[in-house]
Parts: structure tokens; C-alpha cells; sequence
């Protein structure tokens, strides 16, 4: 698998690790709580560049990318 593609799988496996959205997925992520974390700071390391990779595939309408990895249930 090439590193993009982990990233990909990684979006919609993994899970948010504390706050309001604890425990949802981070490719189910509210594009609003996105563009709070944009404003603020995403947080250091890979939590943030995968929030700051979720936040740029919404905002620039790429959700279609991840809809074969969600179907395949890596979730």
C-alpha cells in the first residue's frame, strides 16, 4: 500500500481521541469543528496532519476518495 493510501485508511479507521467528538470517526468529523481547529491550531503530530488531511479533502469536496475505503469496512 503507498503512504497515501495508509493515510487514506487511517482517516476512516481511526477515531478522535478526546472532545465534544470523542470516539467518532475522523472522516465523520463536522467540517465546523474542522474549521474551529483551523482557527485555533491543530494539535502537534499525527492527530493534527490527520485533521488538517480531513479538514483539506471536505473543504475542497474530496470525500468521494474515502468513500471505497468506508464500503470496505475498515471502519
Amino acid at each position: 500500500m503507498q503512504p497515501e493510501s495508509e493515510i487514506l485508511l487511517q482517516l476512516v479507521k481511526n477515531r478522535m481521541p478526546f472532545g465534544k467528538y470523542k470516539n467518532v470517526l475522523l472522516c465523520d468529523l463536522p467540517v465546523s469543528y474542522l474549521e474551529w481547529f483551523g482557527r485555533k491550531g491543530f494539535p502537534e503530530g499525527k492527530l493534527g496532519m490527520q485533521l488538517a488531511t480531513i479538514y483539506e479533502i471536505k473543504l475542497n469536496g474530496l470525500t468521494y476518495l474515502l468513500e471505497p475505503l468506508k464500503a470496505a469496512g475498515h471502519n
